[in-house]
């Protein structure tokens, strides 16, 4: 028991270790610069007569990023083959950071589960990054959230994802 255990361990240690080391020398991002110009579209067409593509365009969208990552377990047969670590943030219509902190642990067991799902599916194997995939775990995740969080969800991003093989 301890022989499967052990090795498990490591694997979850040099995960969170890599993925940790990854954050600390990515190079520093311009936030103010990538807020703008995807606010500035919506407020144009807002402008010229149009509707908006979202319910929550004539509000400020605030985003807000989980603290701690996600860890699944890519599960095959009875044995686990890898582990996917993923951090997540949240787009919101109008900003209520103590409300997404209060109800925290329900938020973190909804979008576990959604990742269980895309999982047990079969959307964390072989090309895992491709743009649909990650497009329907998005928006799974976003629809499990707003089931926490109600309208004011705009969107769940996923800000870092990586896969180690076990």
């Amino acid at each position: 028991m301890i022989r499967l255990l052990l090795p498990l361990v490591l694997a979850l240690v040099g995960i969170i270790a890599g993925v940790g080391a990854g954050l600390a020398f990515r190079p520093a991002s311009q936030d103010s610069e990538q807020v703008d110009p995807q606010q500035e579209p919506v407020a144009k067409n807002t402008e010229q007569g149009g509707e908006a593509n979202s319910p929550a365009a004539d509000t400020k969208k605030d985003y807000i990023k989980l603290n701690n990552q996600f860890v699944v377990p890519i599960v095959d047969g009875e044995r686990v083959t890898s582990m996917v670590v993923m951090s997540l943030g949240l787009e919101l219509a109008n900003s209520d950071r103590e409300k997404v902190f209060s109800v925290e642990p329900k938020l973190r067991d909804v979008l576990l589960r959604a990742m269980f799902d895309h999982a047990n599916m079969g959307g964390f194997d072989g090309d895992f990054t491709e743009v649909n995939r990650l497009d329907t775990l998005r928006d799974a995740l976003s629809s499990a959230a707003r089931q926490v969080l109600g309208p004011d969800l705009v969107e769940v991003l996923i800000l870092d994802i990586a896969r180690q093989d076990l």
